[in-house]
């Protein structure tokens, strides 16, 4: 295989693999000019968990490391590698060696490149209220957004931005369904070029999936021209929409979106000051799940979305 296959992600350990770390971290940051300028190595990296991109010919690609504090920083890729994925794979495995060392959260900041690939991974960007505590103050003086993900819970999603991080976090771990109940389709949230991205990765992915809307006022959703819509009608095999009409359920005001066991809800659906996500919440999920279903089953087919021709 090509020295372009696939990467492991490998642990480092940085009293044997300080060399071969610094050496990759000045090439990674030789190749970004103007990029904050960072010692190749500082006192917490003896301390710190360092995971790696290996190839099969056993060449260093990428690297990231956890620090005692709980954050993640120096994510470092060589030019050769970026925008092949392995951003999130190094993230991915970060979260899981953070859990599995029983942390209860993590926290990073990030520049504007990289809050996407952290927002796939289930980051939020930090509220107003994060940055007034103390909790700020643990992060230093780095430049960038400061995010955070909790690991033992949901998290309080209560901004615009933490709702679209919320929802393009969850859309990127969904693997068979996503569920989707709504009023009028949401445009601040699904006309999001990162969260339609998402949605749209999801959808064409090779292995059997759906993407199920509950619509609750489709006269409004019709005349929003929405992004989902357009991407729907690209693939109807993907997407069914139903028309929210039985009584009972007209007066539900919650929206909320459903994977395979992730959910972001709120419970005010046209705001986005008030909600909670977690991409493990597997018994909210499935509980929030049930109730699609039967409101699925009491609801109508909206066939427009079709008709429409947009």
């Amino acid at each position: 295989m090509s020295p372009h296959g696939r990467p492991r992600i490998v642990s480092l350990d940085p009293a044997t693999d300080a060399a071969a770390l610094r050496a990759l971290r000045r090439a990674c940051s030789s190749a970004a000019p103007g990029g904050p300028a960072e010692d190749e190595w500082d006192a917490l990296d003896p301390l710190s968990l360092h995971l790696a991109a290996r190839t099969e010919d056993g060449q260093l690609v990428a690297s990231v490391r956890l620090t005692p504090d709980r954050r993640i920083d120096r994510l470092g890729l060589l030019p050769d590698w970026r925008r092949r994925g392995l951003s999130d794979q190094l993230l991915s495995a970060a979260v899981v060696s953070a859990t599995q060392h029983g942390w209860p959260r993590l926290q990073a900041r990030v520049t504007a490149g990289a809050e996407a690939v952290f927002a796939r991974q289930g980051f939020l960007p930090d509220s107003p209220a994060d940055l007034s505590t103390d909790r700020s103050a643990d992060i230093g003086d780095a430049p960038g957004t400061p995010v955070h993900r909790r690991l033992d819970g949901p998290m309080a999603v209560d901004t615009l931005g933490a709702a679209l991080a919320a929802t393009t976090g969850l859309l990127c771990s969904a693997r068979r369904q996503v569920l989707i109940y709504t009023r009028a389709l949401d445009p601040p949230l699904f006309d999001n070029a990162a969260v339609l991205d998402a949605l749209r990765r999801f959808a064409t992915a090779r292995h059997d999936k759906r993407v199920q809307v509950l619509v609750q006022d489709t006269a409004s959703a019709t005349a929003s021209s929405s992004a989902m819509l357009r991407l729907a009608q690209r693939l109807p095999s993907v997407f069914r929409f139903r028309a929210v009409s039985d009584p009972v359920d007209t007066s539900d005001a919650s929206a909320y979106v459903v994977g395979d066991d992730a959910y972001y809800f709120r419970p005010t659906g046209h705001r986005y000051d008030d909600g909670e996500t977690w991409l493990s919440g597997a018994a909210r999920s499935r509980q929030l799940a049930r109730e699609f279903a039967q409101i699925w089953g009491r609801s109508a087919l909206w066939n427009e979305a079709r008709a429409l021709g947009i």
